[in-house]
């Protein structure tokens, strides 16, 4: 698939030199730094330097003061609690998080994941009667609840307190429930949009704390957890959520909770965790139980102390491994329904009775990879079709979903990913509707991938002392990707070799210049033909460590190659 180069726009030249002298960096690294909004020696120093001293007062959310108050009552008058999280990475993490800091304080603790099958999204009415034949007082929901004006009736009209931690876009009327905190409140002055919905959950936590001086550092010990929900639920990795992370991969890769030390073992990942790791290791073997079976054994996991959680670990790398199976069968059968569509379509809707609901998100990302426009892939769920939709950088796919919801019974999500059910037999004219729309909003450049370039180099600057910087700039994730930089003047000595069919590798040398640099580039085998030996192309890269046998050398990931 070709893309489009798109370059960052240049900085002042000005400041470019003064950020440059003031923390003794090279000018290509000052003006990175620069496109992402640091331009003083103090913004610097508190990007490379970042401290948990600098988070926001979680009392500036909306309804924080009601939620904090309710909690302390139910604890002190020892009350039962539920816990009830979405099924997801963000979700399991959110009740994780909680019960293990809760335990702390209380005995009256339990929680509720709702089944993707027989519940789907969201918070359930079986979900809520099961509070209340249990006698459960307070509700907590994580990661959900912010369309859920329903079952906050519901609540209210069993007797169960219903605190809504989320940090979905809420809908025209917010749930009655005994308090919302969800920082996309249009009324919440919360300074930070973006948290995760376990970060929801631990500003919760953390006004707990203030509330009652307990020390932060008891809530901090799970700051992990909190990493690995920034990291696989792909929210900004700018302001908190970048804070948080810093210090959550920290305690992943030092000190891990038990749960999360037994999941890393099983994935065999020797090497350091970045939010990368993260998404493709950690987050998507979380993700299989609720994907397969049923998520509470994530939890399980995750909450377990040492000595019980190999067992819940071997047990969701074997729901991994089999969630892959399903991924590569569908994705087959769903490109091959996509090349029998017209080219001029602008958006792809399929369904199929037979497709597992567990990896239909999955799916919808990898048709994108190959047809590149907003997708949703629906299959069959309780006599309903129930979809993941997956958008195109800059196109908002929720807002399109929103234009057809007279044809819907249920949906939410994300700018970028949303979920949806509706009745079967109007599957055809929501995709009749759904084109129409994002072919009226979607402009033509949305429809080509783009890789953007932070700043071209020369190969003669790229050493250990640039990776040094570059390694502190991390974590990086959405809205502080890792650079990219772009040469334009390379070739190789010999073809390179083709992997699996689908990606290569070899060495490659500025034109007129001796010093070789290995390179990888993932897909990118349908390139390999092109390139030949003394011929000049141009390579758009990550720069990274390789760290083999102890002997470290840099190593240019290849994003995309264009020639002249």
């Amino acid at each position: 698939m070709e893309k489009k180069w798109i370059y960052l726009e240049e900085p002042d030249e000005q400041i470019i030199q003064d950020l440059s002298k003031s923390i003794n960096i090279n000018p290509t690294l000052a003006k990175i730094l620069a496109q992402r909004g640091i331009q003083s020696f103090d913004q610097a120093k508190k990007f490379f330097r970042p401290s948990l001293k600098t988070l926001h007062d979680p009392f500036l959310m909306k309804d924080m003061d009601e939620a904090v108050n309710r909690l302390c009552e139910a604890v002190f008058n020892e009350e039962k609690i539920l816990l009830y999280g979405d099924y997801d990475v963000d979700g399991t993490t959110s009740v994780s998080l909680l019960y293990l800091f809760l335990k702390q304080f209380t005995s009256h603790l339990d929680f509720y994941i709702p089944d993707r099958y027989s519940e789907g999204y969201g918070i359930s009415e079986k979900g809520i009667n099961w509070a209340a034949e249990n006698g459960f007082n307070l509700v907590i929901a994580l990661d959900c609840g912010i369309r859920a004006n329903d079952r906050a009736l519901q609540s209210k009209n069993l007797g169960i307190d219903l605190i809504i931690c989320d940090h979905h876009l809420p809908g025209d009327e917010l749930p009655d429930a005994y308090a919302i905190l969800d920082p996309k409140r249009s009324d919440c002055s919360y300074p930070f949009k973006e948290l995760s919905g376990c970060g929801v959950g631990f500003k919760l936590l953390e006004a707990f704390c203030q509330q009652n001086t307990i020390d932060k550092e008891k809530l901090f010990q799970f700051l992990d957890l909190l990493a690995v929900s920034i990291a696989s639920d792909l929210v900004p990795i700018i302001e908190e959520n970048r804070t948080l992370a810093f210090y959550g991969l920290k305690k992943l890769n030092q000190s891990p909770s038990a749960g999360l030390k037994s999941l890393i073992e099983v994935s065999g990942q020797k090497s350091r965790f970045n939010i990368s790791g993260v998404v493709f290791s950690l987050g998507p073997r979380i993700n299989a139980a609720g994907r397969l079976a049923h998520a509470k054994e994530s939890v399980n996991l995750l909450i377990g102390e040492s000595g019980e959680t190999a067992e819940f670990a071997d047990n969701l790398n074997a729901r991994n491994k089999e969630r892959k199976e399903f991924d590569q069968s569908i994705t087959q059968q769903a490109l091959d329904m996509i090349a029998q569509l017209p080219a001029d379509k602008k958006s792809t809707v399929l369904f199929k009775e037979t497709w597992h609901k567990g990896v239909i998100g999955i799916v919808a990302s990898r048709c994108i990879e190959h047809y590149y426009r907003p997708t949703i892939i629906l299959t069959e769920s309780n006599g309903k079709a129930t979809g993941s939709a997956r958008s195109v950088d800059g196109f908002d796919v929720h807002s399109a979903i929103t234009a057809c919801e007279d044809l819907l019974e249920q949906f939410g999500g994300h700018k970028y990913a949303a979920g949806l059910t509706l009745e079967l037999d109007k599957i055809e004219a929501f995709q009749e509707k759904f084109e129409k729309v994002v072919a009226e909003r979607i402009l033509p450049e949305q429809l080509i991938p783009a890789v953007t370039i932070d700043s071209e180099i020369e190969l003669k600057d790229v050493n250990f002392k640039t990776n040094n910087i570059l390694a502190q700039m991390e974590p990086f994730g959405p809205q502080n990707l890792a650079p990219v930089f772009g040469t334009k003047n390379v070739t190789v000595k010999t073809k390179p070799q083709v992997m699996k069919d689908a990606h290569i590798k070899g060495f490659l040398h500025e034109v007129g210049q001796d010093k070789m640099f290995e390179y990888v580039g993932f897909g990118l085998a349908e390139k390999a033909e092109r390139i030949e030996p003394g011929k000049p192309f141009q390579v758009a890269f990550h720069l990274e460590e390789n760290n083999f046998r102890q002997q470290k050398s840099l190593i240019l990931n290849i994003q995309d190659i264009k020639f002249d």
